[in-house]
């Protein structure tokens, strides 16, 4: 048979009888597993990485604050045309309602001043009354003489009856000021003519004395804390509207600088820091129980809402201090000189015919 070069193409190559489809194709190789890293150096990866982000964080609040305060750093004048009496070894300012009768002496609590009576002290001047609001240390536009405990604004309280040749004056001290009025009065008995606790029992919270929050808010950042919450109306107003109430007056533009500016004055931010480690300024029970002994009328007035005290605290502090039941102002929150200014007055008035017998 003959083979020609076409049959030849059209064949299949023989095979190879030492090989085969398998051996043909390439090998497979096995990848070799990925080494599992260790939990505790991850753990130190993490740590590393966390590290860095709050160093960079840390660099940049910094920064930050520092800028703020700096740009911050001018502080608010002192307004013009105050009137002050030196009360021992304080240049205290004052203010001044009616020209005769009875003398009253109204002592103001934490974060305020002379011009929170605003509203209560005309109608105790209208009522026959002259009316005395005075900053405590610390507070308002008075000079700022540390310290700023209860023992020295007292010792300050009792320097400016003095000054102004104040008979027998009745003290009215509002919240932390109650505490103010009763050691002065403990202190001086017989320069007292009546004292009220009004919306404050006189104990001491003790806030701040077992960890001092300068040790928790370092600087620049307390500052900057302080500096935006002051400068801040939505602040300024929901703090206000919290311990006043509804009934109160709407803060304008005003009644916010007259909150605010005090707290801006040279040397208002250290002796804020100062009070808020020290704690809102009391007394403790022993010390208040004395006023019991005292042949001095006494009377205690909270608000009904004044959600700063517990329900039973009016009770509690008129006994207490040897006063008869308290007046209790329904609906009135913590600011009652504010909110129910005609209720106080009637109490104040009701106090003084006491003191006046």
């Amino acid at each position: 048979m003959d083979v020609t070069a076409t049959d030849l193409l059209d064949e299949d190559p023989p095979e190879d009888p030492g090989s085969s489809a398998e051996d043909a194709a390439p090998p497979i190789r096995p990848i070799p597993p990925t080494p599992l890293i260790p939990y505790r150096s991850r753990r130190r990866r993490w740590l590393r990485r966390a590290a860095k982000t709050v160093a960079v964080l840390f660099v940049a609040s910094t920064f930050l604050s520092t800028a703020y305060n700096a740009g911050t750093d001018g502080r608010a004048s002192v307004p013009a045309g105050l009137t002050y009496v030196q009360a021992g070894d304080v240049s205290t300012r004052y203010r001044e309602w009616g020209a005769s009768g009875t003398p009253i002496v109204l002592v103001h609590g934490f974060v305020e001043s002379a011009d929170t009576w605003q509203y209560l002290a005309p109608l105790l001047a209208a009522q026959g009354h002259r009316v005395y609001a005075l900053d405590i240390d610390g507070w308002g536009y008075t000079q700022r003489v540390a310290p700023f405990d209860v023992g020295h604004q007292a010792r300050q309280l009792d320097a400016f009856i003095e000054a102004l040749h104040l008979d027998k004056p009745v003290l009215v001290g509002h919240s932390s000021g109650a505490a103010v009025a009763a050691l002065a009065t403990l202190d001086r008995p017989g320069d007292v003519g009546g004292v009220m606790f009004l919306d404050g029992d006189g104990l001491a919270t003790g806030a701040g004395q077992k960890t001092p929050l300068t040790h928790l808010f370092l600087n620049p950042y307390r500052t900057t804390l302080m500096r935006l919450a002051i400068r801040s109306d939505p602040v300024i107003r929901a703090i206000y509207g919290a311990t006043c109430g509804s009934g109160c007056p709407k803060l304008d533009a005003a009644g916010l600088d007259q909150w605010r500016r005090p707290l801006e004055v040279p040397g208002a931010e250290e002796s804020l820091w100062s009070m808020v480690n020290l704690g809102v300024a009391g007394l403790p029970p022993a010390r208040l129980a004395e006023l019991a002994t005292l042949p001095i009328p006494k009377s205690v007035v909270f608000g009904g809402a004044d959600s700063s005290y517990d329900p039973g605290s009016p009770q509690t502090t008129a006994a207490r201090i040897g006063a008869p039941a308290p007046t209790v102002i329904p609906g009135a929150q913590h600011l009652t000189s504010v909110n129910s200014p005609g209720a106080v007055a009637e109490a104040v008035a009701a106090l003084e015919v006491r003191a006046a017998g």
